[in-house]
């Protein structure tokens, strides 16, 4: 049997392997009511909280778009990482246990924009409706994004239709989301999670063996022009005879450097994250999970990043473009392991990939059938009905995914647009949510609707006025919304003394 028919049979086997556990798991939990469905009556444990966070935080971006950014660019992105980590920490140990205590003590919100709706006592469902179009906005691309990845590695193996195994991946993915609801995707990802690092870990560890151990890597890396400069980006301009050619490459001043750090301030606004803080089954878990979580973040991007440098020591002038560059986890998996192996660990990236997608497809559904359907257009919707529709709601989020994933775009961009919209619009009004009393309706509408259209405006006109706006819209849109959450806040009227009562009763909850 050829080497490519072997790999094949391992990625195949992976996928059925994991849609078989997604059913099996799900036959094995009625979804009865959206509670059951979307929150899993808040009955995660400290390993299935953090894992399935971490999973469905890091998608197919880890283990392609990251490695890809390091082979191209170099140490430069190592900032990108950094940024991500505390970012990681900091969402654990801040808003994990406040938002968990919140969240019920605002009526038992069992979604993100039910939850911001909730806290200000917003009986139009203004701020329900927003958030959740934002989400099916944003969400919608980041689906795009991972049914991209998996397209891209059955492509870039096999040279099979990109198309049609873009469409196979979200048959794959759909089957057991649809019945399984969250419960079903968080056990499927705690699994997911283990396969991403333990792939991760054993194409790191042979690749440093296989190019002579650090100091061979090192040694390598020092002929290419600023690759392994902190403070500078590496500029490949060309390919001659193998060998890559590099132009001066890129400085990286004091802003290049926040505007990279700020993918951290992401983690604030990500719903498939804090929806895991909403279901843990016990507050006082969140101690046991966030060092769970940290740990698995640490090993898992320090592999990631390595990966890219490795690749680039090993084989310096295999690619030409950024886009060819995300492939190289495959590249080095492919050079290590025996073929059938080599497929099992490339199912790392289908890990990635659809412990991602899975979260995506029921935050959106949730968003339409949960907040917007029930809850402004038929308040009265029968539990089955409102389930019916957050199934439909998948089907034609993940028909729009497709449509995505065949623009053509990088992997690394298309998850950085998604990022920062969500980041900027929901992670502001989070921290103000859960931390300042005084923020008021007015406040969280405007910061929200601010922060998503600073990132919308930033990231398609910014760089065309002027170089020094040419920085991650993250960070002027998550700043911007920021300002505008505090000065709207306090030129409107305080919040009710009923409003204020949760807020400490939240607090002191979190504080148990």
């Amino acid at each position: 049997m050829g080497a490519n028919a072997q790999m094949l049979i391992g990625l195949i086997v992976y996928m059925a392997v994991i849609a078989t556990l997604g059913l099996w798991y799900s036959s094995r939990n009625k979804n009865t009511n959206p509670e059951a469905y979307f929150l899993a009556k808040r009955k995660f444990g400290p390993w299935l909280t953090s894992l399935s966070a971490q999973a469905s935080d890091m998608s197919g971006w880890l283990l392609m778009g990251l490695p890809g950014a390091a082979f191209f660019f170099g140490l430069g992105y190592s900032w990108v990482v950094i940024g991500l980590f505390i970012g990681t920490w900091l969402n654990w140990a801040v808003v994990a246990k406040r938002l968990r205590a919140y969240s019920e003590v605002a009526r038992n919100a069992i979604t993100l924009p039910e939850f911001f709706s909730k806290r200000y006592h917003d009986e139009k469902r203004v701020l329900l409706a927003v958030a959740a179009l934002i989400s099916l906005l944003f969400f919608s691309i980041y689906v795009g994004s991972q049914l991209l990845v998996v397209g891209r590695v059955f492509h870039h193996i096999f040279g099979l239709s990109m198309l049609y195994m873009i469409i196979i991946g979200a048959v794959v993915i759909l089957s057991y989301t649809l019945i399984g609801g969250f419960l079903a995707v968080g056990a499927i990802d705690v699994v997911q999670s283990l396969v991403m690092v333990t792939a991760l870990s054993l194409v790191m560890v042979f690749g440093v063996a296989n190019a002579g151990g650090v100091t061979g890597i090192i040694e390598n890396l020092q002929n290419f022009p600023r690759f392994l400069d902190i403070f500078g980006m590496a500029a490949q301009t060309d390919i001659s005879g193998g060998i890559p050619v590099f132009g001066a490459g890129t400085q990286l001043g004091f802003l290049a450097v926040v505007s990279l750090m700020a993918w951290g301030l992401g983690y604030f606004g990500m719903p498939q994250v804090l929806v895991r803080f909403m279901a843990i089954n016990k507050i006082a878990n969140f101690r046991e999970s966030r060092i769970i979580a940290i740990t698995w973040v640490f090993i898992a991007m320090f592999a990631a990043l390595s990966i890219g440098l490795i690749g680039r020591s090993l084989f310096p002038g295999v690619f030409e473009t950024a886009r060819e560059a995300e492939t190289v986890f495959i590249l080095l998996a492919q050079s290590f392991f025996p073929p059938l192996l080599a497929g099992i660990v490339i199912s790392g990236i289908l890990a990635a990939s659809m412990s991602s997608t899975d979260s995506y497809m029921l935050i959106v559904s949730s968003s339409l059938a949960n907040d917007i359907y029930k809850g402004i257009y038929k308040k009265d919707a029968a539990e089955k009905t409102v389930m019916w529709v957050a199934r439909g709601t998948m089907l034609l989020v993940t028909i729009f995914g497709i449509a995505v994933a065949v623009t053509g775009e990088t992997i690394f961009h298309v998850v950085a647009y998604a990022w920062a919209g969500l980041g900027a619009s929901f992670g502001p009004i989070m921290l103000f949510s859960l931390f300042w009393k005084r923020t008021t309706f007015h406040g969280a509408l405007s910061g929200m609707l601010s922060g998503g259209l600073v990132v919308v405006i930033w990231r398609n006109i910014s760089a065309a006025v002027h170089p020094i706006f040419a920085v991650y819209e993250l960070l002027p849109a998550f700043i911007i919304s920021c300002l505008v959450i505090l000065f709207v806040s306090l030129a409107t009227k305080k919040p009710s003394a009923e409003i204020e009562k949760e807020f400490e009763a939240a607090k002191a909850l979190a504080a148990s």
